[in-house]
């Protein structure tokens, strides 16, 4: 009699049966390079799913700070020679982790505000974004942080404060505008997600792709109705709004009837490539996430296809480049930024030192782990020093908050721009800047 299938909250975990136990995961691990535990390495968390799944363990204490210190990186992905899908066991453990131990009534309230609350309504998630704009504008922040208040809130609630972004005005937070038509011969009809948290920070990033594409032939659509994508739902353990935004996504853009979905943030990209796995179970979706799935492109992916449409003007900047994780190993894209990048012309690329590695951001990973997510950094901080460079390039608005907070801790005068901050600059815009 066969085996019964390995699951976590109802989530296949036969992926576990992939590892042959070689430790090559180990060497590229953030947190296992930090600690130097087995639990606190991909070997041994995959370990942990199992024993937990065969039920031969129970989630203790230890076991959920061991699963929980995992910033889903994936980077275990990109050096396994048995490809086990590693991004699927530990969000099928973290959705496990939130049904046998959700928390008291605070922290599952809490959860229920920004996960289902402001994810899922993006009408909400604008107006927290002007609270934050007003409470940041009006010398409150400034008030609460001289005060000592911050200091005094509980559990990580004073990181949320050090990493909240500066939020930009009404206007700046515009979304594209519904059709931005192709300049020159046509190449594509394409849609843009303007996310959620990108949407009301960094709205002024998705202005900027549209104009990029455009310029590169491009009918860019904003279809009107698009929210969350999923993804931090997903990397938190909320596996049922997970599938609701997913199903969402994809009717949203179904509608639109483009040729391609462009992405301009990591986590949204390579979670959306995911969906095929994520609905695979769900009759009336599985097959429409697979062609969706066949859509969905990052943004260098689908420029670096063809050399840039000119002309480029000269953008004279020494830069380093840091791989967002959710690109480089969970999209597997890590050359075509660097070849857009050398199309620039006055740009120079100094490379960076672990380029790859995670800067500790991973979603909410740096306000749910402060204290490793700052040890991450801090190392990252380091590298970039090292290059001497004037900016940091990359396309993650985590990675980009992160970044930037890291510098400022250390009086560092390097900027941090999305990639397509600088190829809108090259087009004679103004990069996208907030500033």
């Amino acid at each position: 009699m066969d085996a019964s299938p390995l699951t976590l909250h109802g989530l296949s975990v036969e992926g576990v049966n992939q590892c042959v136990h070689c430790g090559l995961c180990l060497a590229y691990c953030p947190t296992f390079s930090v600690l130097g535990t087995e639990m606190d390495s991909p070997r041994g968390r995959i370990f942990l799913v199992k024993s937990l799944a065969e039920g031969r363990m129970s989630l203790s204490d230890s076991t959920v700070r061991h699963l929980s210190l995992c910033l889903d990186c994936r980077a275990c992905e990109t050096v396994c020679p048995a490809g086990v899908p590693y991004g699927q066991l530990i969000e099928a453990a973290k959705a496990e982790i939130e049904r046998q131990r959700p928390g008291g009534p605070v922290r599952r309230i809490f959860r229920w505000l920004n996960f289902g609350l402001l994810l899922g309504h993006p009408r909400l998630l604008a107006l927290a974004a002007s609270g934050a704009r007003l409470y940041q504008a009006s010398g409150l922040q400034r008030l609460a942080r001289r005060s000592g208040l911050i200091r005094r809130l509980p559990g990580t609630l004073p990181a949320w404060d050090a990493l909240l972004p500066t939020v930009p005005s009404k206007a700046e937070r515009a979304a594209p505008p519904r059709l931005t038509p192709a300049e020159g011969p046509r190449r594509a009809r394409v849609a843009l997600l303007t996310g959620c948290v990108q949407s009301v920070v960094f709205g002024a990033h998705n202005r900027a792709t549209a104009r990029v594409l455009a310029k590169n032939g491009c009918d860019v659509v904003v279809p009107d109705g698009q929210g969350c994508c999923g993804a931090l739902n997903a990397h938190g353990g909320d596996h049922a709004r997970a599938l609701a935004m997913a199903r969402s996504t994809i009717d949203t853009f179904e509608a639109a009837g483009v040729e391609a979905v462009i992405v301009n943030t990591s986590g949204c990209g390579a979670h959306m490539k995911a969906y095929g796995h994520l609905l695979a179970d769900d009759p009336a979706y599985a097959a429409r996430a697979k062609r969706f799935v066949a859509s969905v492109q990052d943004l260098a992916e689908f420029l670096a296809r063809e050399p840039l449409r000119g002309p480029l003007s000269p953008v004279p900047l020494t830069c380093t480049y840091h791989d967002p994780c959710h690109v480089v190993h969970g999209q597997k894209i890590k050359s075509e930024p660097r070849q857009l990048l050398a199309q620039i012309p006055g740009l120079r690329l100094v490379e960076l030192a672990e380029s790859d590695w995670c800067c500790g951001s991973a979603g909410i990973y740096n306000l749910t782990q402060p204290e490793m997510a700052t040890r991450l950094l801090h190392r990252k901080v380091g590298h970039v020093l090292a290059t001497q460079a004037e900016a940091l390039v990359t396309a993650n608005p985590g990675c980009i908050l992160q970044i930037q907070a890291g510098l400022s801790a250390h009086d560092a005068k390097v900027n941090v721009l999305h990639l397509v901050e600088i190829l809108d600059r090259a087009y004679g815009g103004h990069g996208g800047s907030r500033r």
